[in-house]
């Protein structure tokens, strides 16, 4: 197909990302490194980041440096041919906006990335989902930081057949956490009945105004880090939550710390198990005073036959079965050739742009691959974990979804 007939029949997705600290610069790098393995199909698409909204100037600023690094937003096109560039000039007028609002009526995006601190994803999500003009929306974990937000979202968005909404719980991706997932699902195991994920790392980092310090603003630990965990447990045990105890305190970090007049309350290690509707069990050791860890997040997952695991950041699977014991377990390198961009969370975010991206262009043919029952579930195990810290006794899924 000649150049300019692949450009005439080009459709385009226009992104504007709303929050542009450490994960807004983290989702650019993405969208400018989006390759063409969605695009090899026709149409090609043109990937066009056309517009930031941050009230905080200093991350406006660090956006707009990076777009610039980037070079963005200078149109990118892929598909079935080679890829073209376009002239800088046939695409004018790059945004910024100190609010999400003007952003949405700028009509200058047909999806967004929300990434902005955790306790403004409610009322974006509400103004993105009522908002005349439909946009397709990627929310940064967690959904939101209470269930009953949650839940509203959920509802909201049922009235908008127009709009995919996907949560980024981007851990489905990495490769070692796929091969894994595909594993379980193959049968290799038998039927899981045990999944054990132990994070140990560094303490949380620095964000605009120390917003994570407080559980206020990000949910709590169990909300803000761990709706990964949760959400991978439901992946391996096949199965909904049905009650969680847990045990966590603030023993190292951010004691010291006062801001305001106030010290954090944001707990650094925890203990959590999770019972499930099918019998299985899902426990979570975290620790995040534990720099000194070579892995730093590792993943047992127990079936009655066999047992798997995946090792990050080593990239490594390894799986064997009862019959063929220690001798017999095979250890795999886990690589995803599509991932062009490794980033913070070693391609998973690449990973989960190139889906939803496919389900963009699928136009309602495909849900999106992670969805709001996902994201309210993963918030939902974790707020019974916080309370269950803090009452001390099992709390159940139902209590936390009844408010």
């Amino acid at each position: 197909m000649a150049a300019a007939t692949a450009t005439a029949e080009v459709a385009e997705v226009r992104y504007g990302i709303v929050g542009v600290g450490m994960m807004g610069r983290e989702h650019l790098h993405n969208l400018a490194h989006l390759s063409g393995e969605v695009g090899r199909a026709d149409p090609p698409v043109r990937v066009v980041v056309t517009c930031l909204a941050d009230p905080h100037p200093e991350s406006l600023r660090l956006g707009l440096l990076l777009a610039d690094e980037l070079g963005l937003p200078v149109p990118q096109i892929w598909g079935p041919t080679k890829l073209e560039v376009l002239n800088p000039k046939q695409l004018e007028g790059f945004k910024t906006f100190s609010g999400h609002c003007e952003l949405l009526d700028s009509g200058l995006c047909d999806a967004i990335v929300v990434s902005s601190p955790n306790m403004t994803h409610y009322q974006i999500l509400m103004d993105i989902i009522s908002h005349p003009k439909a946009h397709h929306i990627l929310v940064e974990k967690p959904l939101c930081t209470t269930v009953q937000d949650c839940q509203k979202v959920e509802e909201a968005a049922k009235q908008r057949s127009d709009i995919l909404v996907q949560v980024g719980l981007e851990y489905r991706y990495m490769p070692p956490v796929a091969k894994l997932i595909d594993i379980v699902r193959s049968g290799t195991l038998g039927q899981v009945r045990m999944v054990a994920i132990r994070e140990h790392r560094f303490p949380f980092l620095v964000k605009v105004n120390d917003w994570n310090r407080f559980n206020c603003n990000s949910g709590g630990t169990l909300v803000e880090k761990c709706c990964h965990f949760f959400d991978l447990m439901r992946l391996f045990a096949a199965a909904n939550p049905v009650r969680v105890m847990a045990s966590g305190a603030i023993d190292v970090n951010h004691k010291d710390e006062v801001y305001d007049g106030k010290v954090p309350d944001i707990i650094d290690n925890a203990y959590v198990i999770v019972e499930f509707d099918n019998g299985s069990r899902g426990m979570l050791d975290l620790c995040m005073f534990a720099e000194g860890s070579r892995n730093e997040q590792e993943i047992s997952v127990v079936g009655d036959i066999g047992k798997g695991e995946a090792f990050i950041p080593e990239s490594i699977v390894r799986v064997g079965k009862r019959a063929g014991g220690r001798d017999g377990v095979v250890t795999i390198m886990a690589e995803d050739e599509r991932i062009k961009y490794q980033g913070l969370h070693h391609g998973s975010s690449y990973l989960e742009h190139l889906n939803f991206l496919s389900a963009i262009r699928l136009q309602g043919a495909s849900g999106p691959s992670v969805n709001l029952t996902d994201g309210l579930l993963s918030v939902a195990i974790g707020v019974a974990g916080q309370l269950s810290i803090e009452k001390g006794r099992f709390v159940t899924i139902e209590e936390v979804l009844a408010g």
